[in-house]
């Protein structure tokens, strides 16, 4: 590691017992986009699946047989983080919307994401910044997403460090989702009009992917990390006194940053 290590989040166990406890995962994501006009930003929202703290999703049985039967076997378990991940189709519009000078967006990458967990009557909020990874071209692009998160590891175990890849890590997130979900990337560009017949005509609905290096499908894969710098959680379990915290993180780039907790009025 070139950076201090950050540290622990003091609200990661909250969230993750929060998690355990609700019956969906599910959050909203923000980003800011141009309008029509191309002339002034304006903000777009999205529901998207949370997948884990990365680089540690919580495997299906399914994905494991799959990494393991199809040769790519599973990364060492080298790293944790409190970064948040999630996989989109890098065809979405929010792909653009946090990689800076991508599809004409200048936005920048900084995101809110928002879980309203109602089986504990708790909403959170996170400030942070995106990264996205997948990219089987590598590149600039590419390159510069795996520097910013990795500012977000830290080191759990020396052991099998040197065999950990980005592209391993990659394919373990793909493996974790069904094979309806993974041929989901293959489908026809999303928000493309279907009157417009797509010029591959491999790409259609309903596909069933088992492989984990489909060509058409992992062209279109990506895995988003989010880099917390604010997260805010409101308690309404108790309507007569409900409770609200943050912890912002407070770095410099020279020493280990730190999480400074507030209470403040719900």
């Amino acid at each position: 590691m070139t950076t201090p290590e950050p540290p622990k989040a003091p609200w990661q166990d909250l969230l993750n017992d929060h998690l355990s406890q609700s019956s969906s995962s599910e959050f909203t994501l923000a980003t800011a986009a141009y309008d029509a006009t191309k002339k002034r930003h304006v903000p777009r929202a999205r529901v998207c699946g949370f997948r884990g703290f990365f680089p540690n999703p919580q495997l299906h049985p399914s994905a494991v047989d799959a990494l393991k039967t199809q040769g790519d076997g599973i990364n060492p378990d080298v790293y944790e983080s409190d970064m948040f991940s999630f996989t989109t189709d890098v065809r979405m519009e929010k792909t653009g919307h946090i990689q800076p000078g991508s599809s004409g967006s200048d936005a920048g990458n900084e995101v809110e994401m928002v879980f309203w967990l109602k089986d504990v009557e708790s909403q959170w909020r996170i400030k942070g910044i995106a990264f996205v990874i997948g990219d089987q071209d590598g590149g600039g692009v590419e390159d510069k997403a795996r520097e910013g998160i990795q500012k977000g590891l830290r080191v759990r175990s020396e052991d099998g460090r040197g065999e950990w890849t980005w592209e391993r890590q990659v394919t373990t997130y793909f493996a974790n989702h069904t094979p309806i979900l993974r041929g989901s990337f293959k489908c026809p560009p999303p928000g493309q009009p279907k009157s417009q017949v797509p010029e591959d005509l491999s790409l259609k609905p309903g596909q069933e992917v088992e492989g984990l290096h489909d060509p058409a499908a992992r062209k279109n894969f990506r895995v988003v990390v989010v880099r917390p710098q604010e997260v805010e959680w409101l308690d309404l379990s108790d309507y007569k006194n409900p409770a609200r915290w943050t912890w912002t993180l407070t770095e410099d780039g020279k020493q280990p940053g730190r999480w400074e907790e507030a209470e403040l009025w719900p």
